[in-house]
């Protein structure tokens, strides 16, 4: 999947998918970013999406933040309709999903990523802490804090949920499963 997307294989990727639209706080995404790279330069932003037309978007400016050169050689920006059938790739090519939401009552997203057993970094808000059992299937933190944000990305590449990736994408997907499932 990182070969098909031209990612190299020790990144740390950070997958930001769907709709690009305010609400789900991109914005704090690009903003912890730097500090994230001047401690680590392996993290990877991967963005795959299309823009949310019919809303105020703040889309242009952070587009024209991570073409910035301190930025640009970081960011894999795949900003259009994802197709059903290319969805896995990028869930594959990913070492955890960040859901930077500032305003959500609950996504479908975070179930996609649990399908594909892999763990989320999102912030506090709707039912996302719910949803998330820290240190078994992700990482919380405060909402419109890039600070916050960076350091539960960090705390997860610190953790047994990048360290044993393999056995933590398969308790992932059994535990959304037996929990969460249709049946």
């Amino acid at each position: 999947a990182r070969a098909r997307l031209g990612i190299g294989g020790d990144d740390k990727v950070l997958l930001f998918f769907g709709q690009i639209a305010p609400y789900k706080g991109l914005r704090y995404l690009v903003d912890a970013l730097p500090a994230l790279l001047e401690r680590d330069a392996s993290y990877r932003l991967l963005i795959a999406g299309k823009v949310k037309q019919g809303v105020d978007n703040d889309w242009p400016e952070l587009d024209a933040r991570l073409a910035q050169p301190t930025l640009a050689t970081r960011v894999t920006r795949c900003v259009q309709f994802i197709p059903d059938g290319d969805v896995e790739l990028y869930f594959q090519a990913a070492d955890v999903l960040v859901m930077p939401y500032v305003d959500i009552f609950q996504s479908g997203v975070l179930f996609l990523s649990y399908d594909f057993g892999l763990p989320v970094v999102a912030t506090d808000v709707g039912t996302l802490r719910e949803d998330i059992v820290e240190g078994r299937t992700g990482h919380v933190c405060a909402p419109r804090d890039p600070a916050a944000l960076a350091r539960a990305i960090e705390r997860h590449f610190a953790s047994v949920l990048h360290e044993e990736r393999e056995t933590a994408r398969l308790a992932i997907r059994a535990w959304a499963h037996e929990g969460h499932s249709w049946a």
